[in-house]
């Protein structure tokens, strides 16, 4: 049993833009909707769409004409008290509690998830899709995306803080008996 899986960023928003904690229910900004509605989709990757359950993923999703199922264990990491806020906004208010998490972006925010969480709920994800035969769209969040590729290819959490993943970057995973990164890129 073959399976691939395009984990794809939604679009831009806000947040994306100016430097933020997105919150669940951001939309996709104009630009964002263009560019997903110009967006070329590999026609393979019709059927079996999941997305995040956040608001910028459905958007994607639609612009790019295809259904996703909402899939929670793709959802965006939970920013806690700082989802919807700018970076700005959270260093002006807690500079000393922002510095700790530049310190270390993979802890949790102020009742928020950490990065080791979201690399549990997409592992088990990736378990359960792997399973499966056949090629799959995921329409995620660059955390997730992350955290997906540590889960797949064993890297460390922090390293992955590396990989940028900008709004509409794909990532191709397939699996036959080990997933294997098979493309990188926009």
């Amino acid at each position: 049993m073959a399976t691939t899986v395009i984990l794809l960023c939604a679009a831009t928003t806000r947040s994306s833009r100016i430097g933020g904690f997105a919150g669940r229910d951001e939309p996709l900004d104009e630009p964002g909707r263009a560019a997903a509605a110009a967006f070329m989709l590999d026609p393979r990757f019709r059927a079996r769409v999941h997305a995040s359950p956040a608001l910028s993923a459905m958007q994607t999703a639609a612009a790019l004409e295809v259904e996703g199922s909402a899939t929670p264990a793709l959802a965006d990491i939970d920013h806690g008290r700082w989802a919807g806020r700018s970076f700005a906004q959270v260093h002006d208010d807690a500079p000393d509690a922002f510095a700790r998490w530049l310190a270390d972006p993979t802890a949790a925010t102020p009742g928020g998830e950490a990065m080791d969480d979201v690399a549990r709920r997409v592992g088990a994800w990736l378990d359960a899709v792997a399973a499966e035969d056949g090629p799959v769209l995921a329409i995620t969040h660059a955390t997730v995306i992350r955290a997906a590729l540590a889960q797949a290819l064993f890297l460390p959490l922090r390293s992955t803080l590396a990989i940028d993943i900008a709004p509409l970057a794909r990532v191709e995973l397939s699996f036959n008996r080990i997933w294997r990164l098979q493309a990188l890129g926009s």
